[in-house]
């Protein structure tokens, strides 16, 4: 059993990483724990940059914090102006020992009364949970669930990036570097 620490104690995170984990390789080999630690980015990061930067610290300082794992995984929600509008999207970072990989979730733009929330502070959650009536929105269906009366949920929004992420793994053959140091190479 490999153990995956997710840099969250997000239950939406936890179970998005046991989903792909399990969906890329094979059922009953992970364990997947939480861990709470600072993301070393603003509370809503507001560029592209800024939310890959905000996921690679928190797969560090997962890794830190709970040394004994096969991987650490960090996810970040972030949001980035785009002629006038604001899209929502996230990035992953998956580590292991000695090898790192990444991956972007799809975008999506966010409406005018969540966008002027942001811009005016509030992080997407809070946002969410204004402009809906809602009560921690970012813990259930998130903006995306919300918008699409849960067609697609920011679960299965964070799994996807977390699948584009494990690519290397799965086939660190064609990665530099990633033969002898992907854990789960084929």
């Amino acid at each position: 059993m490999k153990r995956v620490i997710v840099a969250s104690g997000n239950p939406v995170k936890v179970q998005a990483t046991l989903n792909a984990f399990t969906r890329m390789f094979a059922p009953g080999q992970f364990e997947v724990d939480g861990a709470r630690v600072p993301s070393g980015v603003g509370a809503q990061p507001m560029s592209d940059a800024e939310t890959l930067r905000g996921a690679e610290q928190r797969a560090e300082a997962a890794e830190k914090q709970e040394e004994r794992a096969d991987f650490w995984v960090g996810i970040e929600g972030g949001v980035e102006e785009n002629g006038g509008e604001l899209l929502a999207f996230a990035w992953v970072v998956v580590r292991s020992a000695g090898f790192s990989a990444r991956g972007r979730s799809g975008s999506f733009v966010l409406p005018a009364p969540v966008s002027d929330l942001i811009r005016a502070g509030k992080e997407l959650g809070e946002a969410d949970d204004i402009v809906f009536g809602r009560r921690n929105s970012k813990q259930k269906e998130g903006a995306l669930g919300l918008l699409t009366g849960k067609v697609i949920d920011r679960r299965e929004l964070y799994e996807h990036a977390i699948l584009l992420a494990l690519v290397p793994f799965k086939s660190s053959e064609l990665y530099s570097g990633g033969a002898s140091d992907a854990p789960l190479a084929q």
